[in-house]
Protein backbone atom coordinates (compact mmCIF):
# COMPACT_ATOMS: atom_id res chain seq x y z
CA UNK A 1 0.00 0.00 0.00
CA UNK A 2 3.17 2.12 -0.08
CA UNK A 3 2.35 3.35 -3.35
CA UNK A 4 -0.34 4.99 -2.38
CA UNK A 5 1.40 8.11 -1.17
CA UNK A 6 4.40 7.64 -3.31
CA UNK A 7 7.02 5.84 -0.48
CA UNK A 8 10.30 5.33 -1.46
CA UNK A 9 13.46 3.92 0.48
CA UNK A 10 14.76 7.01 2.24
CA UNK A 11 18.43 5.79 0.85
CA UNK A 12 19.61 4.20 -2.30
CA UNK A 13 23.15 3.27 -3.10
CA UNK A 14 24.55 6.69 -1.60
CA UNK A 15 22.04 8.45 -2.28
CA UNK A 16 19.43 10.53 -0.66
CA UNK A 17 15.78 10.35 -2.13
CA UNK A 18 14.36 12.71 0.25
CA UNK A 19 16.63 15.37 -1.13
CA UNK A 20 14.47 15.18 -4.45
CA UNK A 21 11.23 17.38 -4.97
CA UNK A 22 8.09 16.13 -6.84
CA UNK A 23 8.55 15.03 -10.42
CA UNK A 24 12.16 14.55 -9.84
CA UNK A 25 14.37 11.48 -10.37
CA UNK A 26 18.44 10.50 -9.92
CA UNK A 27 20.46 9.80 -13.06
CA UNK A 28 24.12 8.12 -12.38
CA UNK A 29 26.44 9.91 -15.76
CA UNK A 30 29.30 7.44 -16.60
CA UNK A 31 31.33 8.16 -19.49
CA UNK A 32 34.10 5.28 -20.76
CA UNK A 33 35.02 7.86 -23.78
CA UNK A 34 38.73 8.72 -24.04
CA UNK A 35 38.22 12.52 -24.43
CA UNK A 36 36.10 14.89 -22.72
CA UNK A 37 31.97 14.96 -23.70
CA UNK A 38 29.17 16.89 -23.06
CA UNK A 39 25.84 16.14 -21.66
CA UNK A 40 22.45 18.16 -23.30
CA UNK A 41 18.62 17.50 -22.39
CA UNK A 42 15.15 18.50 -23.89
CA UNK A 43 12.25 18.84 -22.60
CA UNK A 44 8.79 17.30 -24.37
CA UNK A 45 7.65 20.56 -22.62
CA UNK A 46 9.64 22.88 -24.54
CA UNK A 47 8.33 23.46 -27.74
CA UNK A 48 10.83 24.09 -30.60
CA UNK A 49 13.65 24.55 -28.52
CA UNK A 50 17.22 23.69 -28.21
CA UNK A 51 19.28 21.27 -26.12
CA UNK A 52 20.20 22.96 -23.10
CA UNK A 53 24.21 22.24 -21.61
CA UNK A 54 23.48 19.64 -17.90
CA UNK A 55 27.13 18.65 -16.96
CA UNK A 56 30.28 18.12 -18.93
CA UNK A 57 31.68 14.72 -18.53
CA UNK A 58 35.61 14.16 -17.99
CA UNK A 59 36.99 10.90 -19.96
CA UNK A 60 36.41 7.56 -18.14
CA UNK A 61 35.21 9.36 -15.27
CA UNK A 62 33.08 8.01 -12.30
CA UNK A 63 29.92 7.58 -11.38
CA UNK A 64 28.22 11.31 -11.71
CA UNK A 65 25.17 12.26 -10.30
CA UNK A 66 22.49 14.76 -11.98
CA UNK A 67 18.76 15.39 -10.80
CA UNK A 68 16.61 15.41 -13.72
CA UNK A 69 12.89 15.79 -13.86
CA UNK A 70 10.43 13.25 -14.71
CA UNK A 71 7.14 15.48 -15.36
CA UNK A 72 8.06 15.51 -19.53
CA UNK A 73 9.37 12.81 -21.09
CA UNK A 74 13.48 14.07 -21.63
CA UNK A 75 15.43 13.70 -24.73
CA UNK A 76 19.53 13.27 -24.32
CA UNK A 77 21.96 13.82 -26.62
CA UNK A 78 25.79 13.97 -25.88
CA UNK A 79 28.56 15.60 -27.85
CA UNK A 80 32.16 15.41 -28.67
CA UNK A 81 32.84 19.21 -28.56
CA UNK A 82 31.09 21.98 -26.28
CA UNK A 83 28.14 23.69 -27.60
CA UNK A 84 27.63 26.42 -25.21
CA UNK A 85 24.70 27.10 -23.29
CA UNK A 86 22.63 25.67 -26.02
CA UNK A 87 22.77 23.32 -28.57
CA UNK A 88 21.74 23.07 -31.99
CA UNK A 89 20.11 19.95 -34.46
CA UNK A 90 22.97 21.08 -36.90
CA UNK A 91 25.49 19.30 -35.31
CA UNK A 92 25.94 15.68 -35.01
CA UNK A 93 26.12 14.04 -31.34
CA UNK A 94 27.60 11.15 -30.63
CA UNK A 95 24.94 9.74 -29.11
CA UNK A 96 21.04 10.96 -28.74
CA UNK A 97 18.02 9.25 -27.03
CA UNK A 98 14.56 9.67 -25.38
CA UNK A 99 13.13 8.45 -22.49
CA UNK A 100 9.16 8.76 -22.10
CA UNK A 101 8.72 6.40 -18.62
CA UNK A 102 11.39 8.87 -16.18
CA UNK A 103 9.14 8.41 -12.81
CA UNK A 104 9.30 10.08 -9.68
CA UNK A 105 11.74 9.03 -7.03
CA UNK A 106 13.68 6.45 -9.62
CA UNK A 107 17.13 6.37 -10.20
CA UNK A 108 18.75 6.15 -14.35
CA UNK A 109 21.88 5.22 -14.90
CA UNK A 110 23.28 6.54 -18.52
CA UNK A 111 26.78 5.23 -19.34
CA UNK A 112 28.74 6.65 -22.41
CA UNK A 113 30.51 3.73 -24.05
CA UNK A 114 34.07 3.59 -25.19
CA UNK A 115 32.59 3.77 -29.02
CA UNK A 116 30.75 6.37 -28.68
CA UNK A 117 26.84 5.15 -28.06
CA UNK A 118 24.66 5.51 -25.06
CA UNK A 119 23.25 2.95 -22.75
CA UNK A 120 20.62 3.56 -20.49
CA UNK A 121 19.10 1.33 -17.80
CA UNK A 122 16.77 1.50 -15.22
CA UNK A 123 18.70 1.31 -11.23
CA UNK A 124 15.78 1.59 -9.62
CA UNK A 125 11.94 2.24 -10.70
CA UNK A 126 9.98 5.19 -9.71
CA UNK A 127 7.20 5.73 -7.82
CA UNK A 128 3.15 6.06 -9.35
CA UNK A 129 2.09 9.56 -8.71
CA UNK A 130 -1.77 9.45 -9.39
CA UNK A 131 -2.31 6.86 -6.70
CA UNK A 132 -2.60 9.64 -4.67
CA UNK A 133 -5.59 11.20 -6.04
CA UNK A 134 -7.42 7.78 -4.59
CA UNK A 135 -5.77 8.50 -1.27
CA UNK A 136 -6.83 11.62 -0.63
CA UNK A 137 -10.33 10.67 -1.98
CA UNK A 138 -10.72 8.22 0.54
CA UNK A 139 -9.22 10.16 3.60
CA UNK A 140 -11.33 13.00 2.71
CA UNK A 141 -14.66 11.01 2.40
CA UNK A 142 -13.71 9.85 5.60
CA UNK A 143 -13.39 13.05 7.22
CA UNK A 144 -16.61 14.31 5.72
CA UNK A 145 -18.78 11.09 6.75
CA UNK A 146 -17.38 11.59 10.26
CA UNK A 147 -18.28 15.27 10.26
CA UNK A 148 -21.77 14.13 8.98
CA UNK A 149 -22.03 11.82 11.99
CA UNK A 150 -20.34 14.64 14.46
CA UNK A 151 -23.26 16.60 12.60
CA UNK A 152 -26.26 14.82 13.01
CA UNK A 153 -25.48 13.45 16.62
CA UNK A 154 -24.83 17.44 17.56
CA UNK A 155 -28.34 17.98 15.82
CA UNK A 156 -30.13 15.08 17.79
CA UNK A 157 -28.82 15.52 21.02
CA UNK A 158 -29.34 20.00 20.84
CA UNK A 159 -32.69 20.33 19.23
CA UNK A 160 -36.04 19.75 20.45
CA UNK A 161 -39.36 18.73 18.25
CA UNK A 162 -39.94 22.36 18.16
CA UNK A 163 -36.69 23.67 17.21
CA UNK A 164 -36.79 20.70 14.27
CA UNK A 165 -40.05 21.59 12.97
CA UNK A 166 -38.92 25.45 12.86
CA UNK A 167 -36.01 24.63 11.32
CA UNK A 168 -37.78 22.38 8.07
CA UNK A 169 -40.88 25.45 7.87
CA UNK A 170 -37.51 27.51 7.49
CA UNK A 171 -35.56 24.90 4.50
CA UNK A 172 -38.82 24.97 2.85
CA UNK A 173 -39.17 28.50 2.82
CA UNK A 174 -35.73 28.80 1.49
CA UNK A 175 -36.36 26.99 -1.43
CA UNK A 176 -39.24 28.38 -2.45
CA UNK A 177 -37.58 31.63 -2.60
CA UNK A 178 -34.56 30.03 -4.41
CA UNK A 179 -36.53 28.53 -6.92
CA UNK A 180 -37.18 31.93 -8.37
CA UNK A 181 -33.21 32.30 -8.77
CA UNK A 182 -31.00 29.97 -11.31
CA UNK A 183 -29.69 28.17 -8.55
CA UNK A 184 -27.16 26.82 -11.89
CA UNK A 185 -25.84 30.12 -12.38
CA UNK A 186 -24.48 30.15 -8.63
CA UNK A 187 -23.51 26.70 -9.01
CA UNK A 188 -21.25 27.84 -12.18
CA UNK A 189 -19.81 30.62 -10.16
CA UNK A 190 -19.37 28.52 -7.42
CA UNK A 191 -17.61 25.42 -9.22
CA UNK A 192 -15.49 27.99 -10.55
CA UNK A 193 -14.05 29.61 -7.45
CA UNK A 194 -13.58 26.29 -5.82
CA UNK A 195 -11.20 25.10 -8.89
CA UNK A 196 -9.49 28.38 -8.45
CA UNK A 197 -8.87 28.10 -5.03
CA UNK A 198 -7.57 24.15 -5.72
CA UNK A 199 -5.20 25.26 -8.32
CA UNK A 200 -3.95 28.66 -6.86
CA UNK A 201 -2.94 26.05 -3.88
CA UNK A 202 -0.80 23.64 -6.21
CA UNK A 203 -2.89 21.33 -7.55
CA UNK A 204 -1.09 19.16 -5.49
CA UNK A 205 1.83 19.53 -7.98
CA UNK A 206 0.18 17.85 -11.31
CA UNK A 207 1.69 19.23 -14.55
CA UNK A 208 -1.68 18.98 -15.91
CA UNK A 209 -3.24 20.36 -13.28
CA UNK A 210 -0.90 24.20 -13.67
CA UNK A 211 -1.05 26.27 -16.07
CA UNK A 212 0.26 25.50 -19.84
CA UNK A 213 3.68 27.03 -20.03
CA UNK A 214 2.99 29.02 -23.20
CA UNK A 215 -0.02 27.07 -25.95
CA UNK A 216 -2.27 24.86 -24.82
CA UNK A 217 -4.89 23.88 -21.83
CA UNK A 218 -4.62 22.68 -18.86
CA UNK A 219 -7.41 22.68 -15.86
CA UNK A 220 -5.97 26.15 -14.49
CA UNK A 221 -6.31 27.82 -17.14
CA UNK A 222 -9.94 27.04 -17.91
CA UNK A 223 -10.83 28.49 -14.48
CA UNK A 224 -10.29 32.51 -14.80
CA UNK A 225 -12.66 32.64 -18.45
CA UNK A 226 -15.43 30.38 -17.19
CA UNK A 227 -15.38 32.84 -14.03
CA UNK A 228 -15.13 36.06 -16.63
CA UNK A 229 -17.99 34.56 -18.67
CA UNK A 230 -20.73 33.62 -15.85
CA UNK A 231 -19.77 37.23 -14.88
CA UNK A 232 -21.37 38.13 -18.43
CA UNK A 233 -24.11 36.03 -18.29
CA UNK A 234 -25.75 37.77 -15.21
CA UNK A 235 -25.15 41.18 -16.59
CA UNK A 236 -28.03 41.15 -18.50
CA UNK A 237 -30.62 39.66 -15.76
CA UNK A 238 -29.21 42.35 -13.25
CA UNK A 239 -29.75 44.93 -15.83
CA UNK A 240 -33.31 44.03 -16.46
CA UNK A 241 -34.25 43.55 -13.18
CA UNK A 242 -32.79 47.03 -12.32
CA UNK A 243 -35.06 48.72 -15.89
CA UNK A 244 -38.21 46.50 -14.06
CA UNK A 245 -37.50 48.19 -10.92
CA UNK A 246 -37.59 51.85 -12.24
CA UNK A 247 -33.93 52.89 -12.27
CA UNK A 248 -32.73 55.08 -15.13
CA UNK A 249 -29.63 54.00 -16.99
CA UNK A 250 -27.30 56.75 -16.33
CA UNK A 251 -27.46 55.25 -12.67
CA UNK A 252 -26.99 51.70 -13.61
CA UNK A 253 -24.12 52.96 -15.82
CA UNK A 254 -23.12 55.16 -12.31
CA UNK A 255 -23.12 51.39 -10.34
CA UNK A 256 -21.05 49.47 -12.90
CA UNK A 257 -18.40 51.91 -12.74
CA UNK A 258 -17.98 52.08 -8.95
CA UNK A 259 -18.25 48.63 -8.75
CA UNK A 260 -15.52 48.04 -11.61
CA UNK A 261 -13.51 50.71 -9.65
CA UNK A 262 -13.95 48.70 -6.15
CA UNK A 263 -12.49 45.54 -8.57
CA UNK A 264 -9.53 47.05 -9.72
CA UNK A 265 -9.23 48.64 -6.33
CA UNK A 266 -9.14 45.65 -4.57
CA UNK A 267 -7.02 43.29 -7.01
CA UNK A 268 -4.36 46.35 -6.84
CA UNK A 269 -4.08 45.83 -3.12
CA UNK A 270 -3.47 41.95 -3.61
CA UNK A 271 -1.04 42.82 -5.70
CA UNK A 272 1.23 44.47 -2.73
CA UNK A 273 0.71 41.73 -0.36
CA UNK A 274 4.35 40.64 -0.47
CA UNK A 275 5.33 44.73 0.03
CA UNK A 276 3.43 48.06 -1.50
CA UNK A 277 7.21 48.83 -2.90
CA UNK A 278 5.65 51.36 -5.82
CA UNK A 279 8.44 51.13 -8.07
CA UNK A 280 7.90 47.26 -8.90
CA UNK A 281 3.85 47.18 -8.47
CA UNK A 282 2.41 44.98 -10.39
CA UNK A 283 -0.81 47.17 -11.92
CA UNK A 284 -2.63 44.28 -13.79
CA UNK A 285 -4.13 41.30 -12.54
CA UNK A 286 -7.01 38.86 -11.90
CA UNK A 287 -9.94 41.24 -10.31
CA UNK A 288 -8.07 44.21 -12.47
CA UNK A 289 -9.38 42.45 -15.74
CA UNK A 290 -12.33 41.28 -14.25
CA UNK A 291 -13.17 45.14 -13.74
CA UNK A 292 -12.32 46.20 -16.87
CA UNK A 293 -14.18 43.64 -18.57
CA UNK A 294 -17.62 44.51 -16.01
CA UNK A 295 -17.34 48.08 -16.77
CA UNK A 296 -17.33 48.17 -20.69
CA UNK A 297 -19.47 44.89 -20.85
CA UNK A 298 -21.89 46.14 -18.62
CA UNK A 299 -21.96 49.77 -19.62
CA UNK A 300 -22.44 48.66 -23.51
CA UNK A 301 -25.22 46.12 -22.74
CA UNK A 302 -26.95 49.14 -20.52
CA UNK A 303 -26.87 51.63 -23.19
CA UNK A 304 -27.81 48.95 -25.60
CA UNK A 305 -30.93 47.49 -23.78
CA UNK A 306 -34.51 48.28 -24.30
CA UNK A 307 -37.03 49.10 -21.15
CA UNK A 308 -40.05 47.98 -22.89
CA UNK A 309 -38.83 44.73 -25.51
CA UNK A 310 -41.64 43.72 -28.55
CA UNK A 311 -42.76 40.27 -28.55
CA UNK A 312 -41.64 38.55 -31.72
CA UNK A 313 -45.06 37.22 -33.88
CA UNK A 314 -43.22 34.63 -36.25
CA UNK A 315 -41.87 31.40 -35.61
CA UNK A 316 -38.50 33.08 -37.78
CA UNK A 317 -38.67 36.44 -35.94
CA UNK A 318 -38.98 34.27 -32.55
CA UNK A 319 -35.61 32.31 -33.64
CA UNK A 320 -33.44 35.26 -33.71
CA UNK A 321 -34.71 37.51 -31.79
CA UNK A 322 -32.02 37.18 -29.04
CA UNK A 323 -29.56 38.12 -31.69
CA UNK A 324 -31.45 41.28 -32.71
CA UNK A 325 -31.75 42.48 -29.10
CA UNK A 326 -27.79 42.13 -29.54
CA UNK A 327 -27.06 43.41 -32.63
CA UNK A 328 -25.14 46.30 -30.78
CA UNK A 329 -23.13 44.82 -28.48
CA UNK A 330 -22.24 42.24 -31.22
CA UNK A 331 -21.11 45.39 -33.75
CA UNK A 332 -19.01 45.99 -30.59
CA UNK A 333 -17.91 42.80 -30.45
CA UNK A 334 -16.72 42.15 -33.95
CA UNK A 335 -14.84 45.15 -34.05
CA UNK A 336 -12.83 43.94 -30.90
CA UNK A 337 -12.00 41.12 -32.73
CA UNK A 338 -10.91 42.72 -35.47
CA UNK A 339 -8.92 45.48 -33.52
CA UNK A 340 -7.33 42.39 -31.75
CA UNK A 341 -6.37 40.51 -34.76
CA UNK A 342 -5.14 43.58 -36.42
CA UNK A 343 -2.78 44.79 -34.06
CA UNK A 344 -1.82 41.15 -33.21
CA UNK A 345 -0.53 40.71 -36.41
CA UNK A 346 0.06 43.88 -38.25
CA UNK A 347 1.70 45.90 -35.27
CA UNK A 348 5.31 46.40 -36.26
CA UNK A 349 7.42 44.66 -32.96
CA UNK A 350 11.12 46.15 -32.81
CA UNK A 351 13.40 43.04 -33.04
CA UNK A 352 10.36 40.46 -33.55
CA UNK A 353 8.51 38.83 -36.65
CA UNK A 354 5.31 40.53 -37.76
CA UNK A 355 2.62 38.62 -35.97
CA UNK A 356 4.91 36.61 -33.24
CA UNK A 357 2.54 34.75 -31.21
CA UNK A 358 5.50 33.00 -29.10
CA UNK A 359 7.21 32.89 -25.67
CA UNK A 360 10.32 34.50 -26.89
CA UNK A 361 13.09 32.96 -24.96
CA UNK A 362 14.73 29.35 -26.37
CA UNK A 363 11.80 28.75 -28.33
CA UNK A 364 12.51 28.66 -31.83
CA UNK A 365 15.75 27.68 -31.23
CA UNK A 366 16.50 31.07 -29.69
CA UNK A 367 15.71 33.29 -32.73
CA UNK A 368 13.54 35.62 -31.17
CA UNK A 369 14.91 35.94 -27.54
CA UNK A 370 13.33 38.91 -26.27
CA UNK A 371 10.01 39.08 -27.86
CA UNK A 372 7.79 36.94 -25.51
CA UNK A 373 4.14 37.40 -26.57
CA UNK A 374 4.78 39.29 -29.60
CA UNK A 375 2.71 42.63 -30.10
CA UNK A 376 0.45 41.61 -26.53
CA UNK A 377 3.88 41.79 -24.84
CA UNK A 378 5.07 44.91 -26.69
CA UNK A 379 1.43 46.58 -25.56
CA UNK A 380 2.00 45.79 -22.25
CA UNK A 381 5.54 46.88 -21.66
CA UNK A 382 5.00 50.13 -23.51
CA UNK A 383 1.83 51.21 -21.59
CA UNK A 384 2.60 49.69 -18.14
CA UNK A 385 6.89 49.81 -17.94
CA UNK A 386 8.74 46.70 -17.88
CA UNK A 387 8.51 46.80 -13.81
CA UNK A 388 4.98 47.11 -13.30
CA UNK A 389 4.71 44.00 -15.26
CA UNK A 390 4.37 40.22 -14.07
CA UNK A 391 7.90 39.15 -13.48
CA UNK A 392 7.36 35.21 -13.37
CA UNK A 393 5.64 33.52 -15.77
CA UNK A 394 5.25 30.29 -16.13
CA UNK A 395 7.34 30.69 -19.84
CA UNK A 396 10.38 31.90 -17.96
CA UNK A 397 11.14 28.44 -16.23
CA UNK A 398 10.46 26.87 -19.48
CA UNK A 399 11.64 28.67 -22.22
CA UNK A 400 14.06 31.03 -20.50
CA UNK A 401 11.58 33.75 -21.19
CA UNK A 402 11.37 37.61 -20.16
CA UNK A 403 8.75 39.01 -17.89
CA UNK A 404 5.44 39.15 -19.49
CA UNK A 405 1.56 39.62 -17.57
CA UNK A 406 -0.71 37.35 -18.81
CA UNK A 407 -3.05 39.44 -17.01
CA UNK A 408 -2.07 42.72 -19.28
CA UNK A 409 -3.52 45.48 -21.08
CA UNK A 410 -3.73 43.92 -24.04
CA UNK A 411 -5.27 40.88 -23.50
CA UNK A 412 -8.35 42.92 -21.68
CA UNK A 413 -9.66 43.30 -25.60
CA UNK A 414 -10.38 39.89 -25.91
CA UNK A 415 -11.34 39.51 -22.11
CA UNK A 416 -14.30 42.07 -23.07
CA UNK A 417 -15.60 39.55 -26.29
CA UNK A 418 -15.62 36.63 -23.40
CA UNK A 419 -17.97 38.69 -21.06
CA UNK A 420 -19.68 39.76 -23.56
CA UNK A 421 -20.18 36.36 -25.62
CA UNK A 422 -21.70 35.42 -22.19
CA UNK A 423 -24.00 38.49 -21.59
CA UNK A 424 -25.31 36.95 -25.02
CA UNK A 425 -26.17 33.74 -23.33
CA UNK A 426 -27.79 36.00 -20.16
CA UNK A 427 -29.81 37.00 -22.89
CA UNK A 428 -30.91 34.01 -24.24
CA UNK A 429 -32.60 33.10 -20.74
CA UNK A 430 -34.62 36.59 -20.97
CA UNK A 431 -35.63 35.99 -24.34
CA UNK A 432 -36.48 32.18 -24.72
CA UNK A 433 -39.30 31.00 -22.43
CA UNK A 434 -39.08 27.42 -22.75
CA UNK A 435 -35.58 25.14 -21.02
CA UNK A 436 -35.51 23.03 -24.38
CA UNK A 437 -35.32 26.09 -26.58
CA UNK A 438 -32.50 27.81 -23.84
CA UNK A 439 -30.56 24.49 -23.90
CA UNK A 440 -31.12 23.89 -28.01
CA UNK A 441 -29.05 27.72 -28.23
CA UNK A 442 -26.60 27.24 -25.90
CA UNK A 443 -25.72 23.78 -27.57
CA UNK A 444 -25.44 25.28 -30.84
CA UNK A 445 -23.37 28.25 -29.87
CA UNK A 446 -21.08 25.24 -27.87
CA UNK A 447 -20.60 23.49 -31.60
CA UNK A 448 -20.05 26.29 -33.53
CA UNK A 449 -17.41 28.17 -31.10
CA UNK A 450 -15.63 24.77 -30.24
CA UNK A 451 -15.49 24.54 -34.06
CA UNK A 452 -14.15 28.01 -34.98
CA UNK A 453 -11.45 27.66 -32.03
CA UNK A 454 -10.76 24.22 -33.10
CA UNK A 455 -9.87 25.36 -37.08
CA UNK A 456 -8.21 28.61 -35.29
CA UNK A 457 -6.02 26.25 -33.68
CA UNK A 458 -5.66 23.02 -36.22
CA UNK A 459 -7.14 20.94 -33.48
CA UNK A 460 -3.91 20.67 -32.36
CA UNK A 461 -1.57 22.27 -29.21
CA UNK A 462 1.05 23.89 -31.29
CA UNK A 463 0.44 23.75 -35.33
CA UNK A 464 -2.73 26.03 -35.97
CA UNK A 465 -2.91 29.88 -37.33
CA UNK A 466 -3.53 30.88 -33.89
CA UNK A 467 -2.94 28.47 -30.75
CA UNK A 468 -4.57 28.14 -27.41
CA UNK A 469 -3.01 30.36 -25.19
CA UNK A 470 -4.23 31.32 -22.04
CA UNK A 471 -0.99 33.77 -21.46
CA UNK A 472 -2.08 35.38 -25.00
CA UNK A 473 -5.96 34.79 -24.36
CA UNK A 474 -6.20 34.53 -27.97
CA UNK A 475 -9.06 34.04 -30.18
CA UNK A 476 -9.05 30.34 -30.25
CA UNK A 477 -8.63 30.30 -26.21
CA UNK A 478 -11.70 32.81 -26.20
CA UNK A 479 -13.80 30.48 -28.29
CA UNK A 480 -12.78 27.27 -27.00
CA UNK A 481 -13.09 27.75 -23.24
CA UNK A 482 -16.74 29.47 -23.87
CA UNK A 483 -17.76 26.31 -25.64
CA UNK A 484 -16.69 24.56 -22.70
CA UNK A 485 -18.86 26.92 -20.44
CA UNK A 486 -21.75 26.57 -22.76
CA UNK A 487 -21.89 22.57 -22.56
CA UNK A 488 -20.92 23.14 -18.90
CA UNK A 489 -24.14 25.49 -17.84
CA UNK A 490 -26.31 23.55 -20.19
CA UNK A 491 -25.65 20.66 -18.02
CA UNK A 492 -26.37 22.43 -14.75
CA UNK A 493 -29.07 24.11 -16.04
CA UNK A 494 -30.59 20.45 -16.79
CA UNK A 495 -29.47 18.99 -13.85
CA UNK A 496 -30.44 21.88 -11.34
CA UNK A 497 -33.03 23.91 -12.58
CA UNK A 498 -34.76 21.26 -15.10
CA UNK A 499 -34.54 18.44 -13.37
CA UNK A 500 -33.72 19.23 -10.04
CA UNK A 501 -31.74 16.09 -9.79
CA UNK A 502 -29.31 17.84 -7.51
CA UNK A 503 -29.70 21.37 -5.69
CA UNK A 504 -26.14 22.60 -6.70
CA UNK A 505 -24.76 22.06 -2.73
CA UNK A 506 -22.00 22.90 -1.81
CA UNK A 507 -21.11 24.88 -4.75
CA UNK A 508 -24.26 27.25 -5.13
CA UNK A 509 -23.62 28.44 -1.54
CA UNK A 510 -19.75 29.00 -2.26
CA UNK A 511 -21.07 31.03 -5.35
CA UNK A 512 -22.94 33.12 -3.60
CA UNK A 513 -19.87 34.27 -1.36
CA UNK A 514 -17.74 33.92 -4.66
CA UNK A 515 -15.64 37.60 -3.93
CA UNK A 516 -15.32 36.57 0.19
CA UNK A 517 -13.53 33.63 -1.20
CA UNK A 518 -11.39 34.73 -3.88
CA UNK A 519 -10.28 37.68 -1.60
CA UNK A 520 -9.95 35.54 1.65
CA UNK A 521 -7.17 32.82 0.35
CA UNK A 522 -5.49 35.54 -1.69
CA UNK A 523 -4.99 37.05 1.09
CA UNK A 524 -4.43 34.10 3.87
CA UNK A 525 -1.73 32.28 1.16
CA UNK A 526 0.45 31.23 3.67
CA UNK A 527 -1.56 30.86 7.08
CA UNK A 528 -2.97 28.48 9.43
CA UNK A 529 -5.80 26.93 9.33
CA UNK A 530 -5.99 27.08 5.10
CA UNK A 531 -2.15 25.85 4.84
CA UNK A 532 0.05 24.02 6.53
CA UNK A 533 3.43 22.18 5.84
CA UNK A 534 4.98 18.87 7.09
CA UNK A 535 8.70 17.81 6.29
CA UNK A 536 10.00 18.44 2.74
CA UNK A 537 6.47 18.54 1.24
CA UNK A 538 7.89 16.75 -2.28
CA UNK A 539 5.24 14.14 -2.84
CA UNK A 540 2.08 14.64 -5.17
CA UNK A 541 0.11 13.25 -2.25
CA UNK A 542 1.28 15.68 0.98
CA UNK A 543 0.88 18.83 -1.66
CA UNK A 544 -2.35 17.18 -2.93
CA UNK A 545 -3.81 17.06 0.29
CA UNK A 546 -2.94 20.88 1.28
CA UNK A 547 -4.63 21.55 -1.97
CA UNK A 548 -7.89 19.90 -0.93
CA UNK A 549 -7.65 20.83 2.80
CA UNK A 550 -7.32 24.78 2.01
CA UNK A 551 -10.60 24.50 -0.81
CA UNK A 552 -12.84 22.08 2.16
CA UNK A 553 -11.66 25.20 4.60
CA UNK A 554 -13.09 27.78 2.03
CA UNK A 555 -16.06 25.84 1.05
CA UNK A 556 -16.53 25.09 4.84
CA UNK A 557 -16.73 28.86 5.19
CA UNK A 558 -19.20 29.06 2.60
CA UNK A 559 -21.24 27.12 3.98
CA UNK A 560 -21.16 28.53 7.07
CA UNK A 561 -21.98 32.31 5.71
CA UNK A 562 -24.34 30.92 3.36
CA UNK A 563 -26.08 29.00 7.15
CA UNK A 564 -25.79 32.51 8.90
CA UNK A 565 -27.67 34.43 5.52
CA UNK A 566 -24.62 36.42 5.37
CA UNK A 567 -23.96 37.26 1.22
CA UNK A 568 -21.35 40.14 0.10
CA UNK A 569 -21.00 41.21 -2.97
CA UNK A 570 -19.01 44.33 -4.96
Amino acid sequence: MSFLVEYTDPHWRDLDMRELSVDQAYLYLESQYAEHSYLYTLSDNCYTCPYTKVKSLPPDTGALVETVSSDYALSFKIYAHDQGHYAYDNVSALCALRRSDLQEFGVYNLTLLSNGSCNFAVDKPGVPINYAFLSVFVLVAAFLILLKLLSCAWHRYRYDEAAAVADSIGDAAAKATQRKRLRSLDTFRGLSIVLMIFVNSGGGGYQWIEHAAWNGLHLADIVFPSFLWIMGVCIPLSIKAQLSRGISKSQICLRIVWRACKLFAIGLCLNSASGPQLEQLRLMGVLQRFGIAYLIAGVLHTLCSRRDQLSPQRAWQRAIYDICLFSGELAVLLALIATYLGLTFGLPVPGCPLGYLGPGGKSQNAANPKCIGGAAGYVDELVLGQAHIYQHPTAKYVYDATAFDPEGIFGCVLSVVQTLLGAFAGVTLLVHPTWQSRLKRWLLGALLLGLLGGALCGFSRENGIIPVNKNLWSLSFVFVTVALALLLLSLLYYVIDVRQWWSGYPFTECGMNAIIMYVGHTVMHRMLPWHWRIGAMNTHFLLLLESVWNTLVWVGIALYLDSRQFYYSL
